[in-house]
């Protein structure tokens, strides 16, 4: 399942690059800007005359890929963390727990309070009778 999404995750930074270049490339509404710094004018060269068609075209379908495959990229590393460390280490130090919890016995006298104990009454009482 990793490899997968290694390998999905490669191609989707390859698309990203592709989109980049994709919109660089393009000419804007108006003849200046990014484009033409970028060689807008090969592309008119490379697709023939309705070059923004076809730039448009390729620039809708890797952005649509790019979707598709960011969601699938992340589903596929969901599935892959839910059975992650995290739980399984908890598991374990529950039946660790489990297995060194011995059972307390209560004591069969109550325990007396500490002699510097100065929150709590005496209870010995004194004998005043003469």
């Amino acid at each position: 399942m990793s490899f997968i999404a290694g390998l999905l995750t490669f191609v989707l930074v390859i698309n990203c690059l592709l989109l980049i270049c994709l919109v660089l490339v393009q000419l804007p509404k108006k003849d200046a800007g990014a484009g033409m710094a970028f060689g807008a004018g090969t592309a008119d060269a490379l697709f023939g005359a309705g070059s923004g068609n076809a730039l448009t075209k390729i620039t809708k379908y890797a952005t649509i890929s790019f979707l598709v495959m960011a969601l699938f990229v992340g589903f596929i590393q969901d599935k892959a963390h839910s059975n992650s460390n995290a739980s399984a280490f908890a598991k374990q130090v529950q039946e660790k727990q489990m297995q060194t919890a011995k059972p307390t016995v209560a004591p069969a006298v109550a325990p007396q309070p500490a002699a510097g104990n100065l929150l709590t009454t005496p209870t010995t009482s004194t004998n005043t009778a003469k």
